[in-house]
């Protein structure tokens, strides 16, 4: 009879070839799935990206525009500047920003606009009737 528990142990064994994936792959990855519009996926990869290289300047804006998509605009503007503040000069990610600032400040002025509905009107009281 053949034993099976070597083979069990080799096939769960880990890898000794698996590596962790490297900030490039992660990157590579998440822009693959991003533009299959896998969003969740990407801003996974993209995070996992800027854990392996947090001073990756373009992980960082890729996370940004992750996390804009999927409404985290609040994230989304802290890694477009912690992107900024390692790439000053990089003109991708300025223009990413800008863009961002922009359909963010569109955003908020509807929503001061929604929210600052006018206080009714008071109702008028009727006149009293005339003294006899």
């Amino acid at each position: 009879m053949v034993s099976v528990l070597p083979l069990l142990v080799v096939l769960l064994a880990p890898s000794a070839s698996r590596t962790p994936a490297s900030a490039e792959e992660e990157l590579g990855f998440g822009i693959e799935v991003a533009r299959r519009g896998l969003w969740s996926e990407a801003r996974f990869r993209f995070e996992r990206a800027v854990s392996l290289d947090p001073e990756n300047a373009q992980a960082l804006n890729d996370l940004a525009v992750a996390l804009e998509q999927q409404g985290e605009f609040t994230k989304a503007r802290d890694a477009f500047e912690r992107a900024l503040k390692l790439k000053p000069g990089n003109l991708y990610i300025q223009q990413n920003y800008d863009l961002f600032r922009e359909a963010d400040d569109k955003r908020n002025r509807k929503k001061k606009a929604s929210n600052a509905t006018p206080s009714p009107s008071p109702t008028p009281t009727p006149a009293p009737p005339p003294q006899p």
